[in-house]
């Protein structure tokens, strides 16, 4: 390995003392909101999040997609805040604001000029408990979410083909559901079906207020007593998780539909932070992820797009901050004149190079460096610092769970990456989804499609 590289990682060892980010001050109000907040005085600005424990996993069979459509309800307006007028109020005070759904919790994020933070708290307040929920309104969000999964899922073969794939791979874990939801679900939800979700998990103590940036603590915790404090709570009955039963063999699935190119992915039932039996199981599976799918130099693009060129594209994912237990996956599009086949023995190859030989010391410290740059660069956002904290409380995990990530991830061994691959990687844990082509007749994809992405707006 040359010098420059033996200087850049061992900088990166020791990144954590030298990028170490600031404290974190958790205060919780009487009515049960927990705040967090962290100081980050680089520029005048203020990321305000607020998380809800509920997603796409909280959902009963007939209610799928109620969490993203209350989502895009939101904000339709209050008794004193009128449809628009929070989008508005931001825009004109400088600021930006979106939400997301996922899997496990529902988010709202505003970043504003620091003076404006108290805005932020004002209307998030007020939408928490006093959300107008209108027929008309309920209606034509139905049909724009309608819409949306036509654009994003229907009109999409790849992410068509991941939803019927996690359809397959789970049986009775709730992930098996899509998070924008089925859609005859869609078509069937009531606006006193949202009033009772709304009023059931939007309260302060379902919820989680994040703030990043240039502020006081102590001035934080005065603005969230005086907007957030007189909220009432509410009588929480979160739904028991439903475990996913034990796999007995690989599954398989054919999804065919008008596309241009077929696609296969491949997915391994795997432990993650929440679930994993063994605390450094996960750290092992996302440095083995790094190993397949970690830039240009990763195997998949060394071995199967630029060595055999057998794909045309390929990547690998794994979230381990997940609620439940997740799936290690594999994707990929075969290149011109090779088949779905070909690609699924080239990754099922690659899987069990991983469980038969040893990850070499220089490739290891390799997807290591990579993996602190990412963890050290990351910290310059304040969103991204805002978000991991969020994500890390709201999945029940606590937001300090990765304050020795790095240390973790360096501390994988060669035998453990091989370990977690025999665990795990193998085909009675497995399911292949391949989607084969049907004649596009004049159709193409509107949008490109995120298909491994779990949240959306």
């Amino acid at each position: 390995m040359p010098t420059y590289r033996k200087s850049f990682l061992a900088v990166l060892l020791f990144a954590p003392a030298a990028f170490a980010a600031a404290p974190v001050h958790e205060f919780n109000l009487a009515n049960g909101l927990k705040v967090l907040v962290r100081e980050d005085r680089r520029a005048p600005v203020v990321v305000s999040q607020i998380w809800y424990k509920v997603g796409s996993s909280y959902e009963p069979s007939g209610l799928t997609g109620i969490s993203h459509l209350l989502e895009h309800l939101m904000f339709k307006g209050t008794t004193e805040v009128p449809g628009g007028e929070f989008s508005r109020l931001i825009a004109a005070n400088g600021g930006d604001e979106n939400a997301f759904t996922s899997r496990d919790y529902t988010a709202y994020f505003q970043t504003l000029e620091k003076e404006r933070l108290e805005l932020s708290f004002r209307l998030e307040a007020d939408r928490m408990r006093h959300l107008v929920l209108k027929p008309d309104d309920v209606s034509k969000e139905a049909q724009v979410v309608a819409e949306e999964r036509r654009l994003r899922t229907e009109d999409q073969p790849e992410a068509l083909t991941q939803e019927q794939f996690l359809a397959a791979a789970y049986v009775t874990s709730s992930y098996r559901q899509p998070i924008i939801g089925w859609m005859q679900d869609l078509q069937a939800i009531k606006p006193d079906d949202l009033r009772r979700w709304y009023q059931q998990w939007y309260a302060p103590n379902n919820a989680t207020l994040v703030v990043v940036g240039d502020v006081d603590p102590g001035k934080v915790r005065e603005l969230a007593e005086k907007h957030f404090g007189p909220l009432q709570a509410s009588e929480l009955a979160p739904p028991k998780a439903s475990a996913e039963i034990p796999q007995q063999g690989e599954r398989r699935i054919v999804v065919k539909t008008p596309a241009e190119v077929p696609y296969v992915t491949l997915g391994y039932k795997t432990p993650t932070f929440k679930t994993a039996a063994e605390a450094w199981e996960p750290y092992a599976l996302d440095v083995l992820g790094g190993i397949l799918d970690a830039g240009s130099s990763a195997r998949l693009s060394r071995n199967l797009i630029r060595g055999s060129q057998v794909a045309a594209a390929a990547g690998a994912g794994y979230s381990p901050t997940a609620r439940l237990d997740e799936l290690f996956v594999l994707a990929g599009n075969p290149a011109p004149g090779r088949t779905n086949a070909d690609l699924e023995q080239a990754l099922r190859a690659e899987v069990a190079r991983l469980r038969e030989e040893l990850v070499s010391a220089e490739e290891l410290a390799r997807v290591v460096a990579q993996v602190v740059a990412a963890e050290v660069y990351q910290q310059d956002s304040l969103f991204y610092q805002a978000m991991r904290l969020g994500t890390l409380e709201t999945v029940g995990l606590g937001w300090n769970k990765l304050d020795d990530y790095v240390q973790r991830i360096q501390a994988v061994t060669p035998e453990q990456v091989r370990d977690v691959a025999r665990k795990y990687l193998i085909d009675d844990r497995l399911t292949v989804a391949t989607l084969e082509p049907l004649p596009l007749d004049g159709r193409r994809p509107k949008a490109p499609a995120a298909a491994l992405d779990h949240a959306i707006r």
